[in-house]
């Protein structure tokens, strides 16, 4: 059981009545990842969370925390797990100090570390303040002190930067990186792409209650076909030069510039070719697609033409 991974989810289905809103979903989490749980709102990550904690019973599948079904062992399942599903709750007539004593007493008492979540989160200046008089980022910020108390090897976070001004975003991804940084275990439920990029070493992609992709960023970028942009003194003489070269594909005009997607062999003849007929040209940069628009790809089959340079 120890070595088992953080999260293993298998088959996971969950229905209301004729609506499956999670479809066999399945899930690898291993120890040290960063794992963005990435998909369009309404695409299900909230209910796989609740599943994965025990919070609800999955209408098919299993999932386990480091090798532990919530299902089976109850709490005891959760012991090195924390986090918030659907943002942190507290009272908020009370201090945030108090907050936390209360949540530490109902987890056997680890009021020991109140002070020191406190200061990880830079809330302990405000800990006797009511929760009541916090902004939506310091409660978020409590919400994860709360969760720090347990010492966690393994932290789930849905959506922990929604509702958050641009000053509270940049805090909040500063303080998940801190924490992967101490060897916590993330799994972060997201529907912000660059929030994923910047943070995460692997991803999984949901569509309508489906995975559609599981793995790396890297691999998945790595996905994409190899893209080009020419710019030409001649273009329509380029493009007709372009349409000759074997291995070319995908060619349109863009703004004054040709692009397509080729191989390297390709690439040189065309270069070749266009010497030949004594087209000159400015620019052949290769191009990438990003990750918004193979997230598109994945989960609308919207992907546009590769754009973003390689720098």
């Amino acid at each position: 059981m120890t070595d088992a991974p953080p999260v293993v989810a298998r088959g996971l289905v969950k229905r209301y009545g004729d609506l499956v809103a999670v479809d066999h979903v399945d899930l690898t989490v291993e120890r040290g990842d960063v794992f963005g749980y990435l998909g369009p709102n309404g695409a299900g990550k909230t209910t796989s969370l609740r599943m994965l904690l025990g919070l609800i019973r999955p209408s098919d599948g299993r999932a386990e925390l480091f090798g532990r079904d919530p299902l089976v062992q109850g709490a005891k399942a959760l012991d090195g797990v924390a986090g918030f599903v659907e943002g942190p709750a507290f009272y908020p007539y009370l201090s945030a100090r108090r907050n936390l004593e209360l949540l530490a007493d109902y987890d056997d008492g680890p009021r020991g570390r109140i002070e020191e979540v406190l200061e990880l989160v830079e809330l302990r200046d405000r800990a006797r303040d009511r929760v009541g008089g916090y902004s939506h980022g310091m409660k978020q910020r409590l919400g994860i002190a709360a969760s720090l108390l347990r010492a966690p090897r393994l932290l789930l976070l849905d959506e922990p930067t929604t509702g958050l001004d641009p000053a509270g975003m940049r805090d909040m991804r500063e303080l998940v990186r801190r924490l992967a940084g101490e060897g916590i275990t993330i799994l972060l439920s997201s529907h912000l792409l660059y929030e994923v990029e910047e943070l995460c070493n692997r991803v999984a992609i949901v569509r309508r209650g489906r995975v559609v992709y599981e793995g790396s960023l890297a691999d998945l970028k790595a996905t994409a076909a190899t893209g080009y942009r020419l710019r030409a003194v001649d273009l329509d003489t380029a493009r007709r030069v372009a349409l000759s070269v074997a291995g070319i594909a995908e060619l349109v005009a863009d703004d004054g510039d040709l692009r397509f997607t080729a191989g390297e062999d390709a690439v040189a003849m065309l270069t070749v070719a266009l010497g030949r007929a004594g087209v000159g040209f400015t620019a052949l940069v290769p191009t990438t697609a990003s990750l918004e628009e193979l997230f598109l790809d994945l989960t609308e089959g919207e992907r546009q033409p590769l754009v973003q340079e390689v720098a």
